[in-house]
């Protein structure tokens, strides 16, 4: 009998599969959940019960967050890396992840098919695809949805043969959260006009409901990754549950993007990513006194493309492995600590220490005054810095108005 793996959300769409696919092809069907949000005991044995319910041989759920914080948050974080510079990427990054767990164990199992249940609409079918693709290329890929249209109302009338019952209404908003963040879509998303509303966010509190205390919240980092908040030492996974509380209580993260599909129409998406936009803040500003102006100038490039490669499903490509190469080594110095004043959904950088720091010496000094150069050495300098612009632009004036 042929052995289909099915990457199962507990939604409707993978729901719908399960039975229709075990009907279609006469197969066993063993779902896999590789959760990267940090799922509850409960929310684990409701997918569960749900799967076998639904005629799952059996329901496998995969923990991936600290993989997910390994592989790809550690070097979105060292990277500062944005997607057009706007937005974080804060679910499609964990797809890599979960197609890379749910390849592994199709193989461990002895499986002929791997399903998903991505629709032909979005980012996602793409990044799931290419990445199966790539990690076993003899994985048949199954996507009854994209292939077959299915409809909700079909999918959830034929739900109730098996006394699962979702609503045959669309949710005005589609929420997808995560560790680095929640995206929301609606109708105001389908068009550039209209903003989501305050309310449409899930977690974010309205702007007049914010926390009307401020805070100064002081973040250490040890070669680019943090460790400690306000002094307290704090696991990986711990440390950005805790940024995420903390900048929900104060509006921190929330944005629009607009950007391009994979597919090359148009997107735009609101989201709320309070973990990223900390963490980002504070480290960009650390490494402002640590790197030297071509590192980051560099390094700001680089990250540029990062974000457009992994939100372009290119995370297996080996560039990214170079990318991340660098951005590690650029990461030695980041070391030190960062203050930030937090009110009303606004960032106030304090100031930053670190025992790097370039602006330790105290021959350097801020202001008028320097003992690494005389005036005479600093006025040749500016002379000399400046000629490729005294000269092209003489020669333009000749060219311009003649010899005269």
């Amino acid at each position: 009998m042929k052995k289909i793996v099915l990457a199962y959300s507990g939604g409707l769409d993978t729901s719908f599969c399960i039975p229709y696919l075990t009907d279609k092809y006469n197969a066993e069907i063993y779902t896999v959940t590789v959760d990267c949000a940090g799922l509850s005991e409960q929310d684990k044995n409701d997918l569960e019960s749900q799967a076998l319910k639904l005629g799952a041989k059996s329901h496998t759920t995969i923990d991936g967050t600290q993989l997910l914080y390994d592989q790809v948050l550690s070097y979105l974080i060292k990277g500062n890396v944005l997607r057009d510079r706007t937005y974080p990427l804060s679910v499609g990054s964990e797809r890599f992840i979960q197609a890379k767990l749910a390849a592994e164990f199709a193989s461990a199992i002895g499986a002929d098919a791997i399903a998903h249940g991505s629709t032909s609409a979005g980012n996602d079918q793409i990044r799931f695809d290419t990445a199966l693709k790539t990690l076993n290329p003899d994985l048949e890929i199954i996507t009854p949805i994209r292939d077959e249209q299915f409809t909700r109302a079909y999918q959830t009338e034929f739900l109730k043969k098996y006394d699962v019952h979702f609503s045959s209404k669309k949710s005005p908003y589609s929420i997808n959260s995560g560790l680095w963040g929640t995206t929301v879509g609606g109708h105001e998303t389908l068009t550039s006009e209209k903003p989501l509303p305050f309310e449409a966010f899930p977690h974010l509190p309205e702007p007049e409901n914010l926390n009307d205390t401020p805070e100064v919240v002081s973040f250490s980092f040890e070669e680019g990754l943090p460790t400690a908040v306000n002094g307290i030492s704090m696991t990986p996974l711990t440390l950005l549950k805790h940024l995420e509380n903390l900048g929900i209580a104060h509006g921190i993260g929330r944005g629009m993007h607009t950007g391009d599909t994979i597919i090359g129409i148009k997107g735009r998406i609101g989201f709320e990513a309070p973990v990223a936009t900390l963490l980002y803040t504070a480290h960009s500003e650390l490494e402002k006194i640590v790197l030297t102006k071509w590192q980051r100038h560099l390094k700001n490039m680089l990250s540029d493309h990062y974000g457009m490669m992994l939100h372009e499903a290119q995370y297996f490509d080996p560039v990214m492995r170079d990318i991340e190469a660098f951005f590690d080594q650029s990461q030695k110095h980041v070391t030190g600590t960062i203050d930030l004043h937090l009110y009303h959904g606004s960032i106030f950088p304090q100031g930053a220490s670190s025992p790097f720091s370039l602006m330790k010496s105290k021959k350097a000094l801020y202001g008028e005054q320097s003992q690494l150069w005389s005036g005479e050495e600093a006025k040749a300098f500016s002379k000399i810095y400046g000629l490729s612009s005294v000269l092209s632009n003489q020669l333009a004036n000749k060219q311009e108005y003649g010899n005269s």
